[in-house]
């Protein structure tokens, strides 16, 4: 196999060959020592994407702890809790480039208590690497992580089994963690799994390929990081913008001037557009949209617009604003499955704040028909609560109708949290509508609950 690194990789890319590149957004999740920060600080110390003075203060700190080799993983477990305990703990954000594509890495947590930060990580991500130890095999947060990221819709998943040094470099240890998970992720519904046998102390197979494992013949794993093909193209789906801000200056400039503020979520807008206003459904036409203090005739996701209408209504912060004709359904009664976060559970009847793109409104847990189990992907009826790292169905009742898209149609306007109304607390990340191939009819077809009496009965 050809080597992935070229001697000019070590040289700083142009700000044209960097506009030239493609954009990948990936994570990674294992668990506690799998060593998936190792991985990490071996990718980036190998594609020459570390600073002369980061490597030397990693060097440092591992000869303080009488270490004789670099302890790569400090690269990324930057906070000292992370460092005194040996495990990850935050989020931590890599942006990296090599002359075939950008990157930017979210290392994620692999602990139990903080699979709540590999949702945060995830959530935007086109992959995500998931680190097995070759002498552990596919354990319950594998599954979890696998869980996840089908959750998420995340497009790509590659298995990266490490520690292969340990076993002797096994092929048929290596073969059966990947028919395992495979096997796992599939019934999911992940749409492409990737196996890649590693050793990330060593660096097999992470950016150079290993001489060790010769009946490997599959990429390293930064080469399929870099040729993986990936879409950002958003401007074809159901266009949506919630809006963020009216402007009205109301000077002697601009005495008339009303503008609707956001971010383009999804799709394309055009001067002359017929558009509705959710939840009031009142129409009109987009007369102009503002771009960086200039007028321009188009606009799509991600761009920061305002946008003119031809008709005054009225309209504010949490409306969406989309094509006559390609409205997502509204309503008060949101079917969706979640990922529960919080310390404290989840329960029927719970009231709650709903987040949705710039919305908030009140909401109560009317019903939580099931709960993932991860051994079978059997959904286990009924739980009445959801706990930390728990995955379920929920039926959410809104206090008002909201205009939701299916999770699988749009990440963006298909997702919402659910929020502690007394302390702001995040409780779940919610995905609408289906979630995984094995969610039941049953769980889609819940009915409500009976009616609340205390104030919050929508």
């Amino acid at each position: 196999m050809t080597s992935t690194t070229e001697p000019d990789k070590a040289q700083p890319l142009s700000t044209e060959q960097l506009s030239a590149t493609t954009l990948l957004r990936f994570a990674t999740a294992g668990s506690v020592d799998d060593g998936k920060s190792t991985l990490v600080g071996r990718l980036l110390h190998d594609s020459k994407s570390v600073l002369t003075d980061q490597l030397e203060a990693v060097e440092r700190v591992s000869l303080g702890r009488g270490q004789e080799t670099p302890d790569l993983a400090l690269l990324t477990d930057g906070l000292r809790a992370e460092r005194e305990q040996g495990i990850t703990i935050d989020v931590a954000y890599r942006y990296f480039a090599t002359a075939r594509r950008r990157f930017i890495l979210a290392d994620t947590p692999g602990h139990v208590q903080y699979t709540r930060n590999m949702v945060t990580g995830a959530s935007t991500a086109d992959l995500a690497v998931v680190l097995v130890d070759a002498r552990n095999g596919v354990i319950e947060q594998t599954r979890r992580h696998a869980a996840v990221a089908a959750l998420l819709r995340v497009p790509h998943v590659v298995l990266a089994v490490n520690k292969m040094d340990l076993v002797e470099y096994e092929e048929t240890v290596f073969a059966e963690i990947a028919k395992e998970f495979t096997a796992y992720a599939s019934e999911l519904g992940v749409p492409e799994i990737t196996a890649i046998p590693i050793s990330a102390l060593a660096g097999d197979n992470v950016v150079e390929p290993s001489s060790n494992m010769d009946w490997y013949g599959g990429p390293t794993v930064l080469e399929h990081l870099e040729t993986v093909p990936v879409s950002h193209d958003l401007t074809s789906c159901h266009a949506r913008l919630p809006v963020q801000y009216v402007i009205r200056p109301q000077t002697a400039e601009h005495p008339d001037y009303r503008g609707y503020a956001g971010q383009i979520a999804a799709g394309t807008f055009r001067v002359g557009e017929s558009v509705t206003v959710l939840p009031s459904g009142k129409t009109s036409k987009i007369a102009g949209i503002d771009l960086l203090g200039k007028q321009v005739d188009v606009a799509w996701t991600p761009q920061s617009v305002t946008l003119l209408l031809e008709s005054d209504i009225d309209i504010s912060r949490g409306d969406l604003i989309v094509p006559s004709g390609d409205e997502p359904p509204s309503s008060q009664d949101i079917s969706a499955t979640v990922c529960h976060v919080a310390d404290t559970a989840l329960k029927v009847g719970q009231r709650v704040l709903l987040k949705h793109t710039t919305r908030t409104v009140k909401a109560i847990v009317k019903e939580i028909p099931s709960r993932l189990t991860l051994d079978d992907l059997s959904q286990h009826p009924a739980p009445g609560q959801l706990v930390a790292n728990d995955i379920g169905r929920v039926l959410v009742r809104t206090a008002e109708p909201i205009a939701v898209d299916s999770y699988a149609a749009s990440r963006r306007t298909g997702s919402f949290l659910l929020i502690d109304p007394a302390d702001g607390t995040t409780l779940a990340a919610g995905m609408a509508g289906d979630a995984f191939a094995t969610t039941t009819e049953a769980a889609d077809k819940a009915e409500p609950a009976a009616a609340d009496d205390e104030g919050w009965d929508f």
